[in-house]
């Protein structure tokens, strides 16, 4: 059995609904379909979700949302006209999401996530309508009704352990089941939804509940490049890549899968594999626990911008015991979460999203390290941008930070801090933001087109 998801994008007009029910018809092993609301139709055009969540703040400032509440209602009404559906459906989708907007509003993050969720939910009873009338056996499954039990935290949904036992129970259910991604339930009956682009994180949770032989992930590209198409041209697509790669590109800059997807489906030990709505018989990416490391060390580079640094120096750092401790608890103190803490033997440095830092911010923690720490140094770094760069092969193999550092200075960049996990299947290079696109064209250069076969 597989689990198939598609995007936004691959659900955006009647039109790409029809490639999807193509899809999903033209391989009898595809009984679990997981939607996201429908994105965008072209450039200038809005993701529903976006409309629900201008709609909810408008809402909470006491303002007419009725521009946005049409707006969201004509995008279902452009899909089923498109499609000649009933207009049955759009009186379902128009009077669940009035009976959103009218809901308790004392909490507002609960309240917006009740109402973000609308846009899955309500997209998935839309696809099995056009299934049925397809003359197709389909059902819109209910989140709550299957079991998908989540915790109590709005925009950050973890799903509960109970809940994979109960999701199994679908496997006793006919034809062919429309899933609504992004949320679950509490166990009070109330909705939450994963963190955004969480439809990936309901699928890899399907997967693993019902078993499946493969998690079928459709989007918008052909495959997983090794490199973002917008900084090099024509990259190189990946065939196959670890869970382990992926997470690591993920993390780093790589919107194809959203970073959280992969471990129910890791745990598990089920494949995924990546492919294209618009282009369903391209091989796609797959992503296995394990592969074989035959095309060099890197498999890919990612990077990302908004970061910033605080170097810290001290004399004899190294025997102070706990340090880094106390300086990670000032850290803590301002409610800031890190993300790296490359180090030294009287060094460190913290590296942190640069949208948590403001500048009176950045003044109380200086003065804070400089007096309860009595360090040395203390400076801090913005406009950075990391680098990421991923392979397993890397543990096997000789000279890659060589290589890479080499690069880098053949290209005139200055590097601003590096660090490599223990696990040696990444290196990080952090740099300044105006030179991460060249930094990464080097790095492709080196790995990817300099290398003889």
């Amino acid at each position: 059995m597989k689990v198939v998801k598609f995007g936004g994008s691959s659900l955006a007009s009647g039109k790409q609904l029809e490639k999807v029910f193509k899809i999903v018809v033209s391989d009898s092993e595809r009984k679990v379909v997981v939607v996201s609301a429908p994105g965008k139709r072209f450039a200038d055009d809005n993701k529903v979700t976006d409309l629900l969540i201008e709609c909810g703040v408008l809402c909470l400032q006491n303002k007419d949302p009725k521009e946005k509440f049409e707006a969201i209602i004509e995008r279902y009404s452009y899909i089923a006209d498109e499609l000649a559906l009933p207009r049955d459906i759009i009186n379902e989708i128009h009077d669940d999401l009035t009976k959103r907007l009218s809901s308790d509003k004392s909490e507002p993050e609960r309240f917006l996530d009740l109402l973000k969720a609308s846009g899955e939910d309500n997209n998935a009873k839309l696809v099995a309508a056009y299934f049925q009338v397809q003359g197709v056996e389909a059902y819109y499954v209910d989140p709550k009704e299957a079991g998908l039990l989540v915790s109590d935290e709005p925009g950050n949904a973890q799903v509960l352990p109970e809940a994979y036992d109960q999701l199994y129970t679908l496997h006793e259910r006919s034809g062919i089941l429309i899933f609504p991604g992004f949320f679950g339930y509490s166990k009070q009956g109330e909705v939450f939804t994963f963190s955004r682009s969480g439809s990936d994180i309901t699928g890899s949770i399907l997967a693993n509940a019902l078993k499946a032989d493969l998690y079928e992930n459709f989007t918008d590209v052909d495959a997983v490049y090794s490199v973002n198409p917008s900084i090099v041209k024509k990259p190189k697509e990946i065939k196959e890549l670890t869970y382990r790669e992926m997470r690591e590109l993920s993390y780093a800059g790589f919107t194809v899968l959203h970073d959280e997807a992969l471990v129910p489906a890791f745990r598990a030990g089920i494949p995924v594999h990546i492919k294209n709505t618009n282009n369903p018989t391209a091989s796609g990416t797959r992503i296995v626990y394990e592969r074989d490391n035959t095309n060099g060390p890197v498999i890919g580079i990612a990077s990302d911008q908004g970061f910033c640094s605080i170097y810290v120096s001290k004399y004899l750092m190294n025997r102070e015991i706990g340090f880094g401790r106390k300086l990670l608890s000032i850290l803590e103190d301002f409610g800031l979460s890190y993300e790296h803490t490359p180090s030294g033997i009287d060094d460190v440095s913290v590296i942190l999203r640069e949208n948590q830092m403001s500048a009176e911010t950045e003044k109380a923690i200086k003065e804070r390290i400089e007096s309860e720490l009595h360090a040395d140094l203390v400076k801090f770094e913005h406009s950075l941008a990391l680098i990421m760069v991923v392979g397993e092969g890397m543990r096997h193999n000789v000279g890659t930070m060589a290589k890479a550092s080499k690069a880098l200075a053949q290209a005139r960049i200055n590097i601003e801090m590096i660090n490599q996990g223990s696990s040696e299947v990444s290196m990080m290079f952090g740099v300044k933001e105006v030179d991460e696109k060249r930094a990464v064209q080097a790095l492709y250069e080196e790995f990817f087109v300099a290398v003889t076969v």
